[in-house]
């Protein structure tokens, strides 16, 4: 089963599956809600999961498929190639990580080894991880406060946003510069869009 809101990237999919005749396409989804329904009625070998969707996300697909069906096979298809949204996937319940960018030349052997009951995890991917994975992590408040930063808020909106002192804004900020190694707060805001902390 295909899941992706670009009905084009699906037809695109659906082409090279259909090269060499050894995978069928037994079902496709627009967003994460139809995606569930779909598997339950389809119950799909594997799935290509995006992760960005209207009405509810790949990663909301994921959980509720895994809830279902705990033994289901998901690979996200994105084209984030960040450390965090990889984790948060493959914390998910995903068994493999696909960039699209990938696709052509990747897809096959992905579905092959996630079927066998494998991960599929390119290089590329599997060293943004390792190079991230002593890092500390955001807290879910710095990730806040840091996304009302990106939105162009001065500390004193953030504090006001929040109901909490501007002080207090400003060691999150600290805090959060320090952990992502950022030399100000456009520089934090970059990395964190980079490594899929916030979305773009």
């Amino acid at each position: 089963m295909v899941v992706d809101d670009h009905p084009l990237l699906r037809e695109g999919i659906a082409a090279v599956l259909s090269i060499g005749g050894s995978f069928e396409l037994v079902a496709e989804a627009g967003d994460g809600r139809e995606a569930l329904a779909q598997y339950v009625r389809h119950q799909p070998d594997v799935v290509l999961m995006d992760l960005q969707m209207p009405v509810m996300s790949g990663l909301e697909a994921i959980v509720a498929i895994r809830e279902i069906a705990p033994r289901a096979r998901i690979i996200v298809l994105t084209t984030y190639k960040g450390d965090v949204q990889v984790l948060r996937a493959l914390k998910s319940g995903a068994m493999g990580y696909l960039l699209k960018s990938m696709l052509r030349t990747e897809l096959a052997d992905a579905i092959t080894r996630v079927h066998a009951g494998q991960r599929h995890i390119p290089p590329e991917i599997a060293i943004e991880l390792a190079a991230h994975i002593d890092a500390d992590a955001l807290s879910a408040r710095e990730t806040e406060v840091l996304g009302l930063v990106a939105d162009g808020n001065s500390n004193k909106r953030v504090a006001q946003a929040l109901g909490i002192a501007e002080e207090t804004v400003k060691a999150h900020m600290s805090t959060v510069l320090g952990k992502l190694g950022a030399r100000d707060r456009t520089h934090a805001v970059t990395i964190a869009i980079r490594r899929g902390i916030l979305e773009p």
